[in-house]
C-alpha cells in the first residue's frame, strides 16, 4: 500500500474520532427506515441520487434516514475529497447542531457489501460502535483496504456519479495527512471556517428523501 493511500486510510479511520471523543449514546430508538429509499443530494456540481438498501446495513440506513429527514446534511460541505479514494461529508455547519448529533453513536452492522466505487458508507474510528454523522462515497474500489476494517456500505449512487467525480479535490486530505480542511476547526467554527480558508469546496445545498 502506498504511503499516500495509508495516510488516507488512517484519516478515514479517524474521521469520526473528534465526534466520538466525548462519548455519548442514543437515548431514543430510531424508527426503522423503509426497506429501500432514495435520497437526492442537490450539490453545487449537480444532483446525486443515492439508493439506500436497509438489508445491507439496517442501523446505518435508519440513521441516514433520520439525519436526512431532519435536515442535518443541508449545507454540509464535502470537506474531504481525495481523488480515487473517497469524498466525505457530515459535519454540520452549525457547531451546536453538530456537537449534539456527533455525540450520538450507533452500533455496528455486520458487513455484507464491499466498498466498491459508488457505495455510500458511514465513517467510523477503530473503536466499535463509533458511527455518528459522517458519510463518504467511495471514488475507487476500496474493498481490499476498507472491507477488513468493518466499513459497511448502506447505499449506492444510482444517478449523478459523474457529479461526484467532479467535486473539488484540489485541497487534498486534512491534518495530519495533508494541508486540507481540519475537521476540528470545522466542528468548532462551522462553515465560515471553510468559506474563508477553502472557498473552492463543493457542498450539499439540500438532502431530501424522494419517492
Amino acid at each position: 500500500m502506498s504511503t499516500r493511500r495509508l495516510f488516507a486510510l488512517c484519516a478515514v479511520l479517524g474521521a469520526a474520532l473528534l465526534s466520538t471523543a466525548c462519548g455519548g449514546k442514543k437515548t431514543t430508538e430510531m424508527k426503522p427506515a423503509p426497506a429501500q429509499y432514495k435520497v437526492r443530494l442537490t450539490t453545487t456540481k449537480g444532483d446525486v441520487v443515492i439508493l439506500v438498501h436497509r438489508d445491507w446495513s439496517p442501523l446505518g440506513a435508519d440513521h441516514f434516514y433520520e439525519l436526512t429527514n431532519m435536515g442535518f446534511y443541508n449545507g454540509c460541505y464535502f470537506f474531504r475529497a481525495i481523488k480515487n479514494f473517497v469524498v466525505q461529508w457530515g459535519i454540520n455547519g452549525d457547531p451546536k447542531i453538530n456537537k449534539d448529533w456527533s455525540e450520538i453513536t450507533i452500533k455496528d452492522d455486520p458487513p455484507k457489501v464491499s466498498n466498491k466505487i459508488g457505495t455510500v458508507v458511514f465513517a467510523k474510528t477503530q473503536q466499535p460502535n463509533s458511527r455518528t454523522t459522517q458519510v463518504f462515497i467511495n471514488l475507487g474500489d476500496n474493498s481490499a483496504s476498507l472491507d477488513p476494517l468493518g466499513f459497511t456500505p448502506f447505499g449506492e449512487v444510482i444517478q449523478g456519479m459523474e457529479n461526484v467525480f467532479n467535486l473539488y479535490t484540489g485541497y487534498g486530505d486534512g491534518p495530519p495527512s495533508g494541508a486540507g480542511p481540519s475537521q476540528e476547526n470545522l466542528a468548532i467554527d462551522g462553515n465560515p471556517y471553510l468559506e474563508e480558508h477553502f472557498p473552492k469546496l463543493d457542498y450539499i445545498k439540500t438532502a431530501k428523501v424522494i419517492p
